[in-house]
């Protein structure tokens, strides 16, 4: 289904560089130009969230300062846009509708062209095939667009035409659908393989990818299991590809693997997301490698923190360095400023971010002295 709805941004408080390329190095960028950032948010109640956002929002982050500044909502015509994912050339963004049973037909997949300005023009808006759709994935080429829905036990992919259209690929229907919760497609760092978080079965499925013509078939490997009651949510490679991460959210944990030639996985390691002396509620939520590689941190919820390992580098094995509380409460995603330098993350329930100097030499993180209001915030995209 095609649409042409242009919006507009409501709100513009400043100037969107947008001719600098990202490969210049960090000390050549001027110290007063931006980076474009998208932030996903629930936009109405829900069971689990209060949502009190209006849509989409794009927010410039100052490279030096690593300050927040609101621009505009960037869409406003998108029910609880709880994901967002920008494309590769960084002129499309993509977004979830997460809608549940009960609240429609289905969840939805939309596409968006990026303004000049930085609002959004709807391209196209497809079924996600299921309820809740919760994450969106790119393959490495950025020619295809994975969606899984955390109610139904399934994913579906499309292939990205050249005018931001989506075209229907493949639907993968994951065994024991009552049960299952497709968190999150991760594509590996060859586009070879495509690994399934699904939190209900404690699995993360296995598939080949073939990038010529994006069909997905499983691997030799069918799946990894992961403990009982492990809750596999989301992942990330190391950059050679020897390692995988991830992040679990019903046992508070982070499992690590050894990626094998045929892109099967070998757990090597569970280590806790928590102190060892904290016994109350929690439930991680997102995970992300510092660019140098040498550090990993993941979300806690309801501990309110950010955990943060250090890397081995030779076994890809993690040891904790530190727990760094948030200035908020239920920390969903994060990010990873361009080049490593700061932290962003975004607290669903209090509406915030919380922004973090990031010390590149031990990986320890230093909040900044205010955080960055903006309502039930869920998502942070940088467009690179």
């Amino acid at each position: 289904m095609k649409l042409t709805m242009k919006i507009l941004c409501t709100l513009i408080v400043g100037t969107v560089v947008s001719n600098y390329s990202f490969s210049q190095a960090p000390s050549e960028k001027p110290v007063d130009s931006v980076n474009k950032m998208y932030v996903g948010t629930y936009t109405k109640k829900e069971g689990h969230v209060d949502g009190k956002a209006e849509g989409i929002y794009y927010v410039h982050q100052k490279v030096d300062s690593g300050n927040l500044k609101l621009v505009c909502t960037a869409a406003s015509n998108i029910v609880n846009p709880s994901f967002v994912k920008a494309g590769k050339k960084g002129n499309f963004l993509f977004a979830v509708s997460e809608l549940g049973p009960g609240e429609g037909e289905n969840g939805w997949v939309y596409s968006y062209k990026i303004k000049e300005d930085g609002s959004l023009e709807e391209l196209d808006k497809e079924s996600s095939g299921a309820f809740a759709p919760c994450h969106l994935e790119l393959d490495k080429s950025g020619k295809y667009l994975f969606v899984s829905n955390y109610v139904g036990g399934v994913v579906r992919e499309f292939k990205i035409d050249n005018d931001g259209g989506l075209s229907l690929v493949q639907e993968l229907n994951i065994e024991n659908p009552q049960k299952s919760h497709a968190h999150s497609v991760t594509i590996s760092g060859d586009n070879r393989n495509a690994y399934i978080a699904d939190l209900g079965n404690d699995k993360i499925w296995i598939y080949d990818f073939d990038a010529t013509t994006g069909t997905l078939k499983p691997s030799e490997q069918k799946f990894v299991e992961l403990p009982k009651g492990a809750g596999p949510r989301h992942m990330v490679f190391t950059k050679n590809g020897s390692y995988a991460y991830s992040v679990n959210e019903l046992n508070s944990s982070v499992s690590v693997f050894k990626v094998l030639k045929n892109g099967g996985l070998e757990l090597i390691q569970n280590i806790s997301s928590l102190p060892a002396s904290y016994k109350g509620k929690n439930a991680p939520a997102d995970i992300h490698l510092h660019p140098s590689g040498r550090f990993l941190y993941a979300s806690n919820r309801f501990h309110d923190s950010i955990v943060i390992y250090a890397v081995n580098q030779d076994t890809g094995k993690l040891s904790v360095i530190d727990y760094v509380p948030i200035a908020g409460k239920t920390p969903r995603n994060f990010t990873i400023s361009p080049y490593g330098k700061y932290l962003y993350a975004a607290s669903q329930d209090t509406g915030n971010i919380t922004i973090y100097t990031i010390n590149e030499n031990t990986g320890k993180l230093t909040p900044k002295s205010s955080v960055f209001e903006i309502k039930t915030p869920v998502c942070l995209e940088f467009v690179k």
